[in-house]
């Protein structure tokens, strides 16, 4: 798991918590049977590592997916992201047979449409997942255009894993077809899906969302609209206490690590999982916490040594430094 979680060290920090994201959904008591739905197209929003993966997701399970992205670059990108991803799978599930692997990699594909006009993307669309930069005011932008060209029928959800989705919904007239699909990274690996319901979300448009993952292979598990959901609820706290436990002088940041992946079994220690997530995004999150007044204080209060780290550029693997030293490809030195 681990050297899986160096391959993404790049994340896109919708993806927040890969490795405990995989404990929650060995737990989940959701059911498999939904109602099923009408949904064939699909468009994402959105083509870094979480757009592309979904857009590959959607499409190996016989989805019509159309990935958008205003720069063609970085739909190139995106693409080979994906092809990449595929070649992969293929090699795995047909590891002696070339011919069977270039069928499933050209089946994929040919599910798989790419745009830079977001209007025309959307005329088609039964679902649209946005899937970009983790900023409110332009989640918001986006899906207001979008209410005006998407069908009536077309449902919307925001891939965010720490805005909230019904401050999302509110820039468009749709918020009973508006939910939250939050996928982990990296999204072809990992069985698990937040699936998020606000206040206004319809049951129809709920058992559409749950009933889109398990045709997707899977395993949604239903929550709330409350800040971080279930995953990043529980473990921004706990890794924000580990950062006090080294600020009071109580532990060293390697001996944490290794307490508790040897006494509790995580993959990863807190202080390697916020290198993989980014300081930066850590601090993001919680400041942004911190002003929705909607969390216990005590469990997101500033922790000087993050804002610290953040002030010198120290975001983790990506930057090279964080709490460890990384070299250009993401491990430790």
């Amino acid at each position: 798991m681990l050297s899986a979680a160096r391959r993404v060290a790049s994340a896109n920090p919708a993806s927040l918590m890969r490795p405990l994201a995989s404990m929650t959904s060995s737990f989940s008591t959701s059911s498999s049977a939904y109602a099923p739905t009408n949904v064939k197209n699909i468009t994402v929003f959105g083509s870094g590592l979480m757009g592309a993966g979904i857009v590959q997701v959607a499409a190996q399970n016989a989805f019509n997916v159309t990935m958008v992205d205003l720069n063609p670059d970085a739909l190139k990108k995106g693409q080979d992201i994906i092809t990449s991803s595929l070649k992969r799978v293929a090699k795995k599930q047909f590891p002696e047979d070339a011919e069977k692997q270039k069928q499933f990699i050209d089946k994929t594909m040919s599910q798989i449409k790419t745009s830079t006009d977001s209007e025309a993307a959307s005329k088609d669309a039964d679902l649209i997942i946005e899937a970009i930069v983790e900023n409110l005011k332009t989640k918001q932008q986006l899906f207001a255009m979008l209410d005006k060209v998407a069908p009536e029928h077309t449902l919307f959800c925001s891939n965010t894993s720490s805005l909230p989705i019904g401050e999302i919904a509110k820039a468009t007239k749709r918020t009973d077809r508006f939910g939250g699909l939050h996928f982990f990274n990296p999204v072809p690996q990992m069985k698990l899906v937040e699936v998020i319901r606000t206040d206004s979300t319809s049951q129809d448009s709920f058992d559409s969302l749950l009933d889109v993952c398990t045709r997707m292979k899977k395993t949604p598990v239903s929550c709330k609209d409350t800040p971080g959901f279930i995953v990043n609820r529980l473990l921004v706290p706990y890794m924000m206490e580990s950062l006090r436990i080294v600020e009071r002088g109580e532990a060293t940041p390697q001996d944490v690590d290794t307490a508790m992946k040897l006494g509790a079994g995580f993959p990863m220690g807190p202080f390697e999982l916020a290198d993989f997530v980014g300081l930066d995004t850590m601090k993001f999150i919680v400041d942004g916490w911190r002003k929705e007044g909607k969390i216990d204080d005590n469990l997101v209060a500033p922790v000087k040594l993050l804002d610290e780290l953040v002030a010198q550029g120290n975001f983790g693997r990506k930057s090279g430094q964080g709490f460890y030293p990384y070299n250009g490809v993401g491990g430790k030195k």
